[in-house]
């Protein structure tokens, strides 16, 4: 295997194409044609952690925080980043960032919290706009079956929980071929009428490329015709934060208790307590202050998120708690997340959990 064989399992798992705008994510150090010794899996990547991954064995080292967030103007070794990015190239070891990408996957990062607290009846919190595509073509009505079929088998057609889906409609189409064209129905410079099917089917936007393929593939026009539009649809399967229940409501009190075990942190910032049981919740790994409004409007009982300022606290205006678990609680079992997809994919390498405390937060 070389590096780039398991990017291409990480991508297929969470594309780049869901990451925020603001990130920076992908492969930031090192050659994608390497051949592989080892996968490490951590949080962030500082000095120790590639020192760790040298000591087993790993040229690859897949971290969920991007190590470069900002341009490099220069490597000299002051200050930790470019330390890290020093070490890895001394030691030919890549570096791949997942993060947001794996933010706003419907098995990532909030996915794993709400696993952690046995949430249930959970959906996303807040869905990602502009994710979802719609192509619309038309086809010999004689091969419509055999093309629709070629375009689910590239993955359009599929809402929710229903696949296979298209809208059709019968009607004449109207060409007429050039003396440079090369038609395989009609003849040049002669108007040709054909029984057509107009096809529509929507299609998440990381898919386009694969679906252009299977639609140039299988069409027999010389010139096909076809659109795609991005709809404002929401996409209920991309987007950042997740909203679940807990089986039982619990008390205020028994729910902090049971936030700090499950969640296994030294303490809770929150709002003021409100005297009402807990039942339906919101959460967000990271810094979540900006959904507080969101968290809302989805009626629940309390937010737990991470790096709330003074001031958000006031935002709860006596409606949710807000529960402040710490930035590397809320997301600490993301990497074993993620070394348990990859060992599904990859069996003949071995992965490599690491075991280097990242947080730079410590607690008195």
């Amino acid at each position: 295997m070389i590096v780039q064989d398991v990017i291409n399992h990480l991508e297929d798992f969470a594309p780049l194409n869901y990451a925020e705008d603001f990130d920076n994510v992908g492969l930031l150090v090192g050659d994608k044609t390497n051949t592989l010794t080892g996968i490490l899996v951590t949080l962030d990547t500082l000095e120790t952690v590639v020192d760790e991954a040298i000591a087993n064995h790993c040229n690859l080292i897949v971290s969920f925080h991007p190590i470069i967030f900002k341009g490099l103007k220069k490597l000299t070794g002051q200050t930790y980043v470019e330390r890290v990015v020093l070490k890895a190239i001394k030691h030919n070891i890549s570096i791949y960032a997942i993060h947001t990408a794996l933010d706003n996957h419907i098995e990532g990062v909030n996915a794993m919290i709400c696993n952690q607290l046995q949430l249930v009846n959970t959906s996303i919190l807040i869905p990602q706009n502009n994710t979802i595509k719609k192509l619309t073509t038309f086809v010999p009505k004689t091969e419509a079956n055999t093309l629709r079929q070629a375009l689910f088998d590239a993955g359009a057609g599929q809402i929710g929980n229903y696949s296979d889906c298209s809208f059709n409609l019968e009607g004449t189409g109207t060409f007429n071929p050039d003396q440079n064209a090369n038609p395989t129905i009609g003849t040049k410079g002669e108007v040709h009428f054909e029984d057509e099917t107009q096809i529509s089917v929507t299609f998440v936007k990381h898919l386009e490329s694969k679906i252009l393929k299977a639609l140039f593939n299988t069409h027999s026009y010389e010139e096909v015709a076809y659109e795609i539009i991005t709809l404002e649809n929401k996409n209920q399967h991309i987007g950042i934060g997740m909203v679940g229940e807990f089986e039982s409501e619990m008390s205020e009190t028994e729910f902090l208790s049971f936030l700090k075990t499950k969640m296994n942190t030294a303490c809770i910032r929150h709002s003021a307590l409100l005297g009402k049981p807990i039942k339906k919740i919101a959460v967000l790994g990271g810094s979540g202050s900006f959904a507080i409004s969101q968290a809302k409007r989805a009626g629940v009982d309390a937010f737990i998120t991470a790096d709330l300022k003074y001031h958000d606290f006031f935002s709860a205006e006596n409606e949710l708690i807000l529960a402040d678990i710490g930035h590397f609680e809320s997301e600490q079992f993301t990497k074993n997340g993620l070394v348990a997809h990859l060992t599904k994919k990859i069996t003949n390498f071995a992965i490599v959990l690491s075991k280097t405390d990242t947080n730079p937060v410590k607690y008195f």
